[in-house]
């Protein structure tokens, strides 16, 4: 054998062969970087929200024992509400604040020369009108001694949670350092304790005087009602939209034309949709501004380009066989369509739905300029006419606290996130069960 033909064996890797193979590992690597990179960077996000929010499930509640005096809260003696509720929330504080003062005293829990209005200073302002709404709801409750849990003041809660120092209480003008110290003995005595925050998930907003109490209920619901329209509207009009133009459209320039726009409005920003939404639905149409009828249309044509374009991939995707087939054994068009190719098409026209659906729910910018970033306490109806009722958003609600002064409206912030994005889980998980029902069905 000559020595030529021992140098070009296939065993032996020439320079050429050692360069490509240094490469490809040099890709693989970049690759495993980038994903490494993006890993990194979801759980750095993940962990500042979780660590920032978490804590807004939880909140301080003080549980004290209050004597409902008739001469303060039922001078008439009638037990009438419609005469009780002349009675404000400014009496029911003084109730509140009154009955804390007798029960730490009982219990030698009040410093000596700690203020009435200090002691009541540690209730949340959201406390008196919880009072006065169970009182009114249910006026046999005057006379009798009840036990409660109410919201104790926003500082004391961030003292509890790390965000409020006995340093910082020193230059804080709504809270000292006194009023922290009997936090402490309050909370050794049983008085004050951190529960899970019911009203977080399901309470209405709240003023930025009382951060402890503002809730995501409305935001939540005022999102589940626009998800219902933009469904609605948006899936059967994308489909059927996808269904003429990749099936029954002829080739010309008018579809060339529409197939152009249709991506260009994928592109747009929503803010864009925001301005069409608040000079066609509620300057020209006179719909009612805050509604999620107007913003469920608004996101309705922002998502629509997204489902046209996922659908008509996923119609394209299925195999021409199943077509050609059907039309073989004497199928009309109408029937190989809705028969054979739509379902082989559904588990791609329900991810391209949910993507859809998922972008316009974290949607702001179209929301804040029709109005939905008003200040909304009251929950909106039942549908139908809850879908015109004013109502805020959950990204919108993000965004409203995150506008807010007090610190604790940033945990708020970040705990409507992480509800947030258990609505995107959830709505992800209910995709992927429905995409496999149809994919073993076919």
């Amino acid at each position: 054998m000559s020595t030529a033909s021992t140098n070009s064996s296939l065993y032996t890797l020439d320079a050429r062969t050692k360069r490509r193979n240094a490469a490809e590992k040099r890709f693989r690597l970049y690759g495993m970087a980038a994903v490494a990179f993006g890993v990194l960077a979801l759980v750095v996000l993940l962990s500042s929200v979780l660590g920032t929010g978490l804590s807004a499930f939880r909140q301080t509640f003080l549980t004290t024992e209050i004597t409902l005096d008739e001469k303060a809260l039922d001078k008439s003696g009638t037990r009438d509400p419609e005469v009780m509720a002349k009675v404000t929330t400014i009496g029911y504080a003084k109730v509140l604040q009154n009955a804390l003062v007798d029960e730490l005293t009982a219990k030698g829990l009040l410093p000596e020369g700690m203020k009435a209005k200090d002691v009541g200073g540690m209730i949340s302002k959201e406390a008196p009108a919880q009072l006065r709404d169970r009182v009114l709801a249910n006026p046999d409750l005057i006379g009798q001694t009840i036990t409660m849990n109410v919201l104790a003041n926003g500082r004391i809660d961030g003292y509890f949670k790390g965000r409020v120092t006995m340093e910082s209480a020193a230059l804080d003008s709504n809270v000292s350092p006194e009023q922290l110290q009997l936090a402490e003995a309050m909370r050794d005595a049983g008085m004050l304790d951190l529960k899970f925050n019911w009203g977080f998930i399901f309470g209405p907003d709240a003023s930025e005087l009382r951060p402890e109490a503002a809730g995501l209920g409305v935001a939540i619901i005022g999102s589940a009602y626009m998800m219902l329209i933009v469904l609605a509207l948006a899936l059967p009009i994308g489909v059927a939209a996808s269904i003429y133009l990749e099936e029954f459209a002829p080739q010309n320039r008018l579809t060339d034309l529409i197939e152009v726009n249709i991506s260009n409005l994928a592109a747009v920003p929503s803010i864009v949709f925001g301005i069409l939404g608040l000079a066609v639905f509620i300057n020209f149409a006179g719909l009612p501004q805050s509604s999620p009828l107007v913003g469920g249309l608004v996101l309705s044509l922002m998502t629509l380009p997204t489902i046209i374009i996922a659908t008509r991939a996923a119609l394209k995707a299925v195999p021409p066989s199943i077509k050609d087939a059907a039309l073989g054994i004497g199928a009309s068009k109408m029937q190989t369509v809705f028969h054979h190719i739509l379902p082989l098409a559904m588990p791609g026209i329900l991810t391209g739905t949910i993507i859809g659906l998922a972008q316009a729910l974290g949607e702001t910018a179209p929301l804040l300029l029709i109005g939905m970033v008003a200040f909304v306490r009251d929950y909106p109806g039942a549908p139908p006419e809850g879908f015109t009722d004013p109502a805020a958003a959950l990204p919108v609600q993000v965004y409203n606290f995150t506008q807010r002064a007090d610190p604790a409206f940033i945990e708020r912030a970040s705990g409507a996130i992480i509800v947030l994005m258990v609505f995107l889980l959830a709505m992800n998980i209910l995709a992927i069960i429905l995409r496999r029902r149809f994919e073993r069905r076919w």
